[in-house]
């Protein structure tokens, strides 16, 4: 069976291109029209890449293939940056395919399919029901920067009252203090200015610290054991974060930097520090969210825009501005 659909595509001048393909769905394979799709920084990356863009989709299944049971048409889903499995390795099977080692499983990289677009064809195995009562919305942002953060805050061995740091608060790490605080541990917020102080407190944050390049450290902070590198942009120098961790903790750098940084070995030796890095979630991983998501009553904040060439180009404009308070999200 074949389906023609819109999509949105990068170009090398940067310029959202509509577009129209027609795909065949394989047996494995479902047909999702796309309701909503959220907007993340990596799609910056991409935007001059001749590929369909966005990796946060919400849809209505319409079309499945012959082998497929895990879904039926009219299920609502998500489906997110891993487009598809092998499906053989011991790791596919155990649900913790970010480790798959036969290198079918991507992202980015399919020309055809993105989020950007009237709909998609993914592996069924990489879809997800989404809860009963969920907005679609707010479920968009969790198939990647919810993802992102719930994997560091549930397979690093993080336990409940520790001091576990956020240092940026945007589009991940305002999702990052909303789950922290719901999982028990003791948030600890680290901003460059105070104006999002009331705002990280009403999401669960236990205390709340200004940090600016060149300033010395508060006295009133205490080390965290856990700090999670949220901000828009990557830290280029690791020796500026240590005063910032206590003994034998672990820092997650989360946000995608081209350039390298500069890691003082040797300081971190002596302080037991690890510079943790994390792939991108597994399915087991989103399912878990989804259903932590739901029964918590945990919401992005969210800013929509129609899923159009039109509404596409202000979302982008807007995060490139530093106007999106907290995740944009396209709605058709």
């Amino acid at each position: 069976m074949s389906v023609t659909y819109d999509v949105y595509r990068g170009s090398a001048s940067g310029a959202i291109v509509p577009a129209s393909t027609t795909q065949t769905i394989a047996p494995h394979e479902v047909y999702i029209e796309t309701t909503h799709s959220g907007l993340c920084g990596t799609d910056e990356h991409y935007l001059k890449a001749d590929q369909v863009l966005g990796h946060e989709g919400i849809g209505i299944v319409k079309a499945v293939g012959s082998t497929v049971t895990s879904v039926k048409v009219g299920d609502r889903v998500g489906f997110g940056y891993t487009h598809k499995i092998c499906a053989e390795c011991d790791n596919c099977a155990a649900g913790v395919d970010q480790f798959c080692r036969t290198g079918t499983n991507y992202g980015f990289g399919d020309l055809q399919n993105g989020t950007f677009g009237s709909g998609a064809i993914w592996d069924s195995k990489c879809v997800y029901p989404i809860p009963e009562g969920y907005d679609s919305a707010y479920a968009a942002p969790l198939m990647c920067a919810g993802a992102t953060v719930w994997t560091v805050l549930t397979e690093f061995g993080i336990k409940p009252a520790e001091r576990v740091g956020i240092m940026g608060m945007g589009g991940l790490g305002h999702i990052a203090i909303k789950l922290a605080a719901a999982m028990g541990y003791h948030v600890v917020v680290l901003s460059s200015s105070d104006r999002k102080r009331e705002e990280a407190m009403e999401y669960g944050a236990a205390e709340y610290h200004v940090i600016r390049a060149g300033e010395e450290t508060p006295k009133e902070l205490v080390p965290v054991k856990h700090l999670l590198l949220c901000g828009s942009f990557g830290v280029d120098d690791y020796s500026l974060l240590l005063p910032l961790v206590d003994t034998c903790s672990s820092i997650y750098p989360l946000t995608v930097s081209f350039e390298p940084a500069k890691i003082p070995t040797l300081d971190l030796l002596f302080k037991g520090v690890r510079v943790q890095g994390s792939l991108v979630a597994s399915r087991q991983s989103i399912r878990g969210l989804l259903k932590f998501a739901a029964a918590k009553k945990i919401y992005p904040t969210i800013m929509t825009f129609p899923l159009s060439k039109e509404g596409i180009e202000e979302a982008m404009a807007a995060l490139r501005e530093g106007k999106i308070r907290y995740r944009a999200v396209l709605v058709r």
